[in-house]
């Protein structure tokens, strides 16, 4: 048997912060967003609401669509930068919401990456017969620890979350490959300061990421013997409309086959991935058996990468 996808979901919160609502507070510009990040809005959760809210909610809606009951999941696994509080997790929160007593639970900390590196835990358990059913959340309230008088950062980040339920697939489908990395000699790029706000050299950011998530989207096809012609769908991790444009083209696919929500969204960071992905599937844009990239970059410096074959 493979280890693949049963089913996903995805939640945004209500309230929409258009670029020209930026306009108003700091010193930016619709068309400088626009032609910079491919931004064009973002979704940013009340005050009333956390992380495990809306990773709650888009675990409802995963279980749902994979039919799987809540007592049935063997272990939950969130990816998170900004859980409610540093302890209890994310995970045993929404254990108890969904009433998935079976279920263990832990946090997942690897930034934009941490839904890939979620998903490849997932396949550990699952494929050892340790897990039958495993839930991966990608879930961010990023608004909490943005500063909103910075336009160097506030213009970039969203609130939301983003569900998968894995578990076993037939033989030629699920994840095929991987690539998980990380350069700590990165992290003074991207990172958290003590005031809580979070701090980015944009200009290094990009120049690694234009250059990994190209090269890793190739790996993990090179891995099993395909080509760039075999993929049939990119998910790149929303961060930057030019960097998610460099893996598309290193992989020599069309516009249309390469998931873009960052236009309404924004950067969800570990939420990006996964919100695309159920984003995607619901929309009818991924078909049974398409090869899918999955691709993503984050703080730490860290890399994640999937080769996944859709289909039960």
């Amino acid at each position: 048997m493979g280890v693949g996808v049963l089913g996903v979901g995805h939640y945004a919160p209500a309230k929409i912060v258009t670029n020209q609502d930026l306009e108003k507070t700091v010193d930016t510009s619709d068309e400088w967003i626009r032609t910079r990040t491919g931004i064009e809005e973002r979704r940013i959760a009340e005050d009333d609401m956390d992380t495990s809210d809306m990773a709650y909610h888009a675990s409802l809606s995963a279980l749902e669509d994979a039919n799987v009951k809540p007592e049935d999941i063997d272990l939950i696994l969130v990816a998170t930068v900004t859980p409610d509080t540093p302890f209890p997790s994310v995970s045993c929160i929404i254990q108890e919401k969904l009433g998935a007593w079976n279920a263990a639970a832990m946090d997942v900390s690897a930034a934009c990456a941490g839904f890939m590196y979620g998903m490849v835990t997932a396949k550990q358990f699952i494929e050892s017969k340790v897990y039958k059913h495993v839930l991966v959340v990608g879930a961010e309230k990023l608004s909490k620890i943005t500063d909103w008088s910075d336009r160097n950062t506030c213009v970039l980040f969203g609130d939301g979350a983003g569900a998968a339920i894995m578990g076993e697939v037939s033989e030629s489908k699920g994840i095929l490959s991987f690539e998980l990395g990380a350069n700590g000699s990165g992290g003074a790029h991207l990172y958290q300061k003590k005031d809580g706000f979070l701090s980015m050299n944009g200009r290094e950011v990009f120049k690694f990421a234009v250059r990994q998530m190209p090269d890793s989207s190739v790996n993990v096809i090179e891995k099993i013997g395909l080509g760039k012609e075999d993929v049939d769908y990119l998910i790149p991790h929303q961060a930057n409309i030019r960097i998610m444009e460099a893996a598309r083209e290193r992989l020599g696919i069309s516009e249309e086959r390469m998931a873009t929500t960052i236009k309404k969204y924004g950067n969800n960071s570990s939420a990006s991935i996964p919100m695309a992905l159920s984003e995607s599937v619901k929309d009818g844009k991924i078909k049974e058996n398409d090869l899918i990239v999955l691709v993503g970059f984050g703080a730490g410096l860290t890399w994640g990468a999937i080769a996944l074959r859709w289909g039960r």
